[in-house]
């Protein structure tokens, strides 16, 4: 099944692929690799803002991750075109607006790994940091990149 179907058949909308916030480009290609720059945490009604263990719960955390994936699927379908050229993903990095003392980082980044995995199946296993900040641009509660190989 081509990964457009599956995205269909799990009912899965892919949003237009967001335009760079700065002075940077969305995805860069080089061989067989795609990096895909950090795609912060937004839906249909803008950006999903908060700070993990100040308010906002690790399950809302992880939908805004997922929102994250989302994006990231987008920009990847816009560098190449077809979804079917990808072979895996190889990398995710997740950025959680978090205090201090919060530790579940990895359940929040959880949100866009399981997507991946949805989405691609076993190519969507991958390496993966999870990581917090005392501060994400523009309040956002999450912000992730991406590393896929594309035949």
């Amino acid at each position: 099944m081509s990964i457009e179907a599956t995205l269909a058949q799990k009912g899965i909308t892919l949003p237009a692929a967001p335009a760079p916030a700065a002075n940077y480009v969305p995805f860069v290609q080089t061989g067989n690799l795609v990096f895909v720059s950090g795609q912060i945490s937004q839906d249909e009604s803008g950006q999903i803002k908060g700070r993990l263990g100040d308010g906002m719960s690790v399950e809302d955390g992880a939908a805004a991750a997922r929102r994250c994936g989302l994006s990231l699927i987008a920009q990847l379908k816009a560098a190449v075109g077809d979804l079917d050229r990808v072979r895996r993903v190889v990398k995710l990095t997740g950025f959680v607006n978090s205090t201090p003392d919060f530790a579940d980082q990895p359940k929040v980044i959880n949100g866009c790994s399981d997507l991946m995995v949805e989405v691609f199946g076993d190519a969507g296993r991958h390496a993966r940091a999870a990581v917090s900040a005392p501060a994400l641009p523009l309040g956002v509660a999450v912000e992730i990149e991406a590393i896929f190989e594309v035949a």
